[in-house]
């Protein structure tokens, strides 16, 4: 059966506002209550249904819809649209005891016990039948439903069962290397088994890397790749069986973009998502988490084609319930977040969840409607928050213009630099590639933060941090970049190896020794509590390198210790005009700092740049947006004219953003 819908390129009319809905969590007498505080808080999509498997089908074959439809119509009849999700995420007890074969197994090969998340294997088949049944079961229900406006596709996939080991999974990762490599010959050679006597003779013998001890990088890496792989083949089939109920709804799932490499390579599965939705919490232990909330941002809008808006799906309220120490979020701070994330690009506001739990693994998250009722800070915040998202409807679909610099950032390079001992085994990947991201961010510099297969050649400023994986392609582009007169920054530890997890000889930085024209003979990380120092009165931990300035000039050399006056930074000018710069030393945050300010000139004035103010700026052929965040103690003062639209008022000249609060002025683009 085929249903129909009428096509749109947004699931709600203004601005995306709400979060997820659990109302089988509560007595119907609360579902009543729920809908008039969301009518109160202007709330316009919900998700639901994420959780609801064992509730919908009570054993094979068998369903209660009773319920499901009573909240559905309740929904409906109130004006809240529904994302709906396929509730693959949970499967229900009865299934998983008759097949305790379905959940994952770690590397351990200890089986994973029902009762948490995503209990199964991506490479089950015979699980997926059981899925599909379901998700066919809801399409068909609720699907021609005029107020289910978009399909969520399970729930965080990757975020329980990233990896499974078991021998079913053992059996498609050999299938899947067999379509990869074609003979087994051409995989022993990317990998290079002749180390410690690990030549294959057929794919028979390959295993997924089992156990704790050490293992070959390469087979490590590709495993991660092949278990991307298998859930996003898992998605396509629900996706597949939606698109054929339903042809015309939206179909997404939700990503988990952050800082970190990712549990599943989200740049490969961007194309398959209708609408882009990310899931972002910051960290209780952040110094600075108003910046991963943009570095977020910027990865999100990179992951799109045409920089189009992309959905929050999932944030916090205040406090989480997973971290060593859950915070509470500050008075204003989550309007903050929230106004913050549209600015980088969402053009949806979602929040876990709607109604904080009584019961259950995450009791104590926050949620819309907090356990103490809505005459709280939380709830007054959140209505707040939906009357600024209801004046910001006219920023809908409008674009964050192109920037100037751009950050790259590979899932497998973060793969590999964690797979398999290292010099330094304390690198961070996503902390690496956050503080170049910080020192333009604070500055007010536009950042895409782009997967490194994408066309880069637009940028003034490329950045490379800690790039340990390369491939030919893109250290090929990268000399394009600068042979056009780009800046091109790679930081220590980049273009070590190639897309196999092979170290490229002939000296450090191996991809890129070529643009960068300088080589390292040896890494000289330091040890724990360790500094070292710059003859430009620059400091840092953790990595030092002895380098050769063979046609570069250097800009900062060592001082003290065995590396004293050799190289530590490096730039090389190329004749069209580009430079390529090498950082070989951790010079920390204040170091990259001080390198960027004075490599590449500060971005253009938009408005009059003001400490503690983050400034974003969106755009359509016409309009321009402008954010205002205030993210110090402090109110700020600045010359800009408009409409202040969460106001209505005109400003002529001077506009007070007090501090801890958010402005947004709507004016005419400049031509």
């Amino acid at each position: 059966m085929t249903l129909s819908h009428t096509d749109q390129s947004w699931p709600t009319s203004g601005i995306s506002f709400g979060g997820d809905y659990n109302p089988e969590q509560w007595h119907p007498d609360v579902w009543r209550e729920d809908v008039d505080l969301m009518r109160q808080a202007g709330v316009n999509l919900v998700s639901l249904g994420i959780f609801s498997w064992g509730l919908l089908e009570k054993a094979e074959g068998v369903y209660d819809w009773a319920w499901f439809d009573e909240i559905v119509d309740l929904l409906g009849e109130n004006g809240i649209s529904i994302d709906l999700a396929t509730p693959t995420a949970a499967p229900p007890s009865w299934l998983l005891a008759r097949h305790p074969e379905f959940p994952p197994v770690d590397h351990d090969m200890t089986r994973h016990w029902p009762g948490a998340r995503l209990g199964w294997c991506p490479s089950n088949r015979d699980f997926r039948s059981h899925a599909l049944r379901i998700v066919r079961a809801v399409a068909e229900r609720y699907g021609s439903r005029e107020h289910v406006v978009m399909w969520h596709v399970s729930n965080e996939l990757g975020g329980g069962n990233g990896h499974c080991y078991c021998d079913v999974s053992a059996a498609a990762f050999r299938n899947w290397l067999k379509s990869r490599y074609g003979s087994v010959d051409k995989l022993n050679e990317a990998w290079g088994t002749a180390f410690w006597g690990h030549h294959y003779g057929t794919f028979d013998h390959i295993l997924p890397p089992r156990g704790n001890d050490a293992k070959n990088p390469s087979l490590m890496l590709d495993f991660d790749r092949f278990s991307s792989d298998e859930l996003l083949e898992h998605y396509r089939a629900e996706r597949a069986v939606l698109k054929e109920v339903t042809p015309d709804l939206p179909v997404t799932t939700n990503f988990m973009v952050g800082a970190e490499p990712d549990a599943v390579d989200y740049a490969r599965w961007a194309p398959h998502m209708d609408i882009l939705a990310n899931d972002h919490y910051t960290r209780s232990s952040d110094p600075v988490p108003q910046q991963d909330v943009a570095f977020s941002g910027d990865r999100m809008r990179s992951l799109t084609t045409d920089r189009r808006p992309w959905l929050l799906m999932e944030h916090s309220t205040s406090a989480v319930n997973w971290q060593p120490r859950n915070r509470a979020k500050n008075p204003g701070e989550l309007i903050r977040d929230a106004i913050s994330h549209v600015a980088h690009g969402a053009d949806g506001v979602m929040y876990f969840q709607w109604r904080a739990s009584r019961a259950g693994a995450e009791q104590f998250h926050s949620g819309m409607v907090p356990h103490a009722g809505p005459n709280t800070k939380v709830f007054r915040e959140v209505r707040a928050l939906g009357g600024h998202l209801r004046r910001l409807a006219p920023v809908l679909g409008s674009r964050v213009p192109a920037a100037r610099v751009g950050i790259l950032f590979d899932n497998e390079a973060g793969w590999a630099t964690r797979r398999g001992v290292k010099p330094n085994n304390f690198l961070e990947y996503g902390a690496a590639v956050r503080d170049w991201h910080a020192a333009f961010w604070r500055r007010g510099d536009g950042v895409d933060v782009l997967p490194p297969w994408k066309d880069f050649s637009t940028y003034d400023t490329l950045v490379a941090p800690q790039l340990f994986l390369v491939s030919d392609d893109t250290a090929l582009r990268a000399e394009e970049f600068v042979a056009a007169g780009g800046t091109l920054i790679v930081t220590a530890f980049s273009g070590i190896v190639d897309e196999n997890d092979q170290v490229r000889l002939g000296g450090y930085p191996g991809a890129f020794r070529r643009v960068l024209g300088v080589w390292t003979e040896e890494f000289y990380p330091l040890q724990e509590g360790e500094t070292f120092r710059l003859d430009n009165g620059w400091s840092g931990q953790e990595w030092t390198e002895h380098v050769h300035a063979e046609e570069a000039d250097v800009l900062a050399r060592y001082q003290g210790g065995a590396l004293d006056g050799y190289p530590a930074v490096t730039v090389r000018t190329h004749p069209g005009g580009g430079r390529a710069v090498y950082v070989s030393a951790g010079i920390g945050r204040a170091g990259i700092r001080a390198l960027v300010d004075d490599l590449v000139e500060p971005p253009p004035e938009v408005v009059g740049r003001v400490p503690g103010l983050e400034v974003g700026v969106r755009h359509t052929t016409i309009d321009e947006f402008v954010f205002l965040i205030n993210h110090a103690a402090e109110d700020a003062t600045l010359n800009i004219s408009g409409t202040e639209l969460l106001s209505g008022l005109t400003t002529e000249g001077s506009l007070v953003v007090p501090a801890g609060d958010v402005r947004v002025v709507h004016r005419s683009r400049p031509a």
